[in-house]
């Protein structure tokens, strides 16, 4: 437990001598950075050694990639910096997976990147590296120190970036500027107050919202980042308009809230695609209106191309990039919400004239879509019908039903890329935000288990749950030794049925069920290697038993302890991701015919 005095928490004031370590150190403490995840190196020791006296935690990790995950859900939860730091050469180049997945995630990640000497650059030395062309186009800003006087300078405009920009910042540092003696003042945080947008487009977007009949908000990540929830209830509630939650952001709006009717996307609700099929005016409130968030799902084409679509982000480049738009604002989500709703109120509303009917259907639709799931206890196609029958082995989705019905109200849940962690996206709803982190668009295996830790770092008192296939759990359960080590105690609830689902699924569509790498037989029991690693492991494979033993897992949180609760599942395989990813096979040399596509 760090017993530092408040007075060592500050940062020191005027232009003082320092090392460029201590200006290192000191620009982290007056960004009020107090935990860094990482993996120990020379490189950068000199300003580890002093951590520990500026109150900051350096948590040790067992590989560079679950740092950067962990600072990813440490930013996504506390809405500050997520930090990570590694020695140069080798251990840089294992952030690059995180920071991508960062970077669609839009996270404050700061990766710090301790470089060859400067001395011996390009010299091809022990460790070395072009550290900053690997991380250019996943980056939203990148300083690389060129003198040791710039350290504080350099360092407090990669996490001001950071922030501005909502995205990734890397300060790159020669390791032998680290040491020495230079005169510096440690720059203040900056702070830059975001707008509603601009006067006439949000006049005009007003006006389009007052004629139309039937409203529908789509509540994005920028509503989560920027805090708006609430403002999007007022507007949403001013309108009586339905509102959606964008791709695996299902923490945008509260599921409770009588307008909330589920996420868009794939394996999104079916009632949030009928109400959003029928608007004549969709407010995307917050979103960049990604192109796999808006693709059709269960066999319905939703989004409404007659509709005025309002679009509002705080990044001008994503206005109008993937759907065109009647209005584009670039704004604050918050803000601009209550600019509408200000120019909105006491307005006779085209909207008002049928909101009993309006709501009425929304509640109908909801009620049809909880039905639906509540009866589709399995999958229905050959393939998952003949596994199933074959298994004693509990129902993927039957297994995700009990799981979302024991979830605590406060619980925080990452997933994984995978096909039950995607179908889990059905049975995950959250009534406060800052509550779901998936790896978004960049889609990367190996992602929830660090992520969750990072945001059990940054949340301590919330229940942290993650969900993971078992293939992704061979890439992160090495973090198991960090979760012990560090007294980091989560919950990972990993999806057992011996096989990659997401290719597999592709392998039963378009190639006639010949399985190449997808099957992970002769796996450890992966509860065993849990207890093995020092935390607890349960497997599970009866129904009853799967709601006491998360809510099991979550008390032990409160204990101290790490959970590992492997699920026992049949190999039913959800829809794909995209059903027009593939096409069917076409082979022109002889010896390969046989797996050409069969047509009848």
């Amino acid at each position: 437990m760090n017993t530092m005095s408040e007075q060592q928490r500050i940062a020191v004031q005027g232009r003082q001598k320092m090392t460029p370590s201590e200006a290192f150190v000191e620009t982290l403490v007056a960004r009020g950075v107090t935990d860094v995840f990482g993996i120990v190196g020379s490189a950068y020791m000199d300003a580890l050694d002093l951590f520990p006296l500026a109150g900051i935690r350096f948590i040790s990790v067992a590989h560079e990639q679950g740092a950067g995950h962990m600072a990813d859900g440490y930013s996504r939860v506390s809405g500050r910096h997520g930090i990570c730091i590694a020695q140069n050469g080798p251990g840089i180049t294992n952030f690059v997976t995180a920071v991508a997945a960062a970077y669609w995630a839009h996270s404050p990640v700061v990766l710090v990147t301790p470089e060859t000497g400067s001395m011996t650059l390009g010299l091809g030395g022990f460790q070395e590296t072009e550290q900053l062309p690997i991380f250019s186009k996943i980056t939203k800003y990148q300083a690389h120190v060129n003198n040791k006087a710039r350290m504080a300078e350099l360092t407090a405009r990669a996490l001001d970036r950071a922030l501005l920009e909502m995205g990734p910042a890397q300060i790159n540092v020669p390791r032998d500027f680290c040491c020495g003696d230079i005169e510096c003042e440690i720059p203040p945080p900056l702070t830059i107050e975001r707008g509603a947008g601009g006067e006439k487009s949000l006049n005009e977007a007003a006006e389009l919202l007052a004629r139309a009949e039937f409203p529908v908000i789509l509540a994005g990540g920028g509503v989560v980042m920027g805090d708006a929830i609430d403002d999007t209830i007022a507007l949403a509630e001013l309108l009586h308009a339905p509102v959606a939650c964008s791709y695996l952001h299902n923490d945008a709006f509260p599921a409770r809230h009588a307008l909330w009717c589920g996420p868009l996307g794939y394996q999104g609700s079916k009632a949030a695609m009928k109400l959003i099929a029928q608007a004549d005016v969709v407010l995307a409130l917050g979103t960049r209106l990604g192109p796999f968030g808006t693709l059709p799902q269960h066999g319905l084409e939703y989004w409404p191309r007659q509709a005025k679509i309002i679009q509002i982000d705080v990044d001008a480049t994503m206005l109008g990039l993937v759907k065109p738009v009647s209005v584009g604002i670039c704004g604050d989500a918050g803000r601009a919400a209550r600019a509408l709703a200000a120019r909105l109120q006491g307005r006779v509303l085209a909207c008002q004239a049928n909101r009993d009917a309006r709501l009425a259907t929304i509640a109908a639709e909801k009620r049809a879509w909880e039905a639906e799931l509540d009866g589709w206890t399995h999958e229905k196609d050959a393939w998952s019908l003949a596994n199933a029958r074959e298994s004693t082995y509990m129902h993927p989705r039957q297994m995700l039903r009990e799981l979302e019905r024991a979830l605590p109200d406060d619980a925080m849940v990452s997933t994984d890329i995978g096909n039950i962690c995607s179908v889990a996206n059905s049975y995950l709803r959250f009534d406060r935000p800052r509550s779901m982190f998936a790896a978004m668009s960049f889609g990367n295996c190996g992602y929830a288990f660090p992520t969750i830790m990072g945001a059990k770092v940054a949340a301590p008192d919330r229940p942290a749950i993650a969900y993971v296939g078992d293939g992704a759990w061979g890439m992160s359960f090495g973090e198991l030794q960090t979760c012990v080590r560090e007294s980091i105690a989560v919950t990972a609830v990993v999806f057992n049925n011996g096989q990659w689902g997401a290719e597999k699924k592709n392998h039963v569509d378009f190639y006639s069920n010949r399985f190449v790498g997808v099957n992970l037989d002769k796996q450890p029991s992966w509860a065993a290697v849990a207890k093995a690693m020092g935390a607890e492991g349960h497997r599970i494979d009866k129904l009853a038993d799967v709601g006491p033993a998360l809510r099991a897992a979550v008390a032990a949180q409160r204990q101290g302890a790490t959970t590992v609760l492997e699920m026992m599942v049949t190999r039913e395989l959800g829809d794909p991701f995209r059903r027009d990813a593939l096409a069917l096979p076409v082979r022109h040399l002889a010896k390969y015919r046989s797996t050409a596509a069969q047509t009848s």
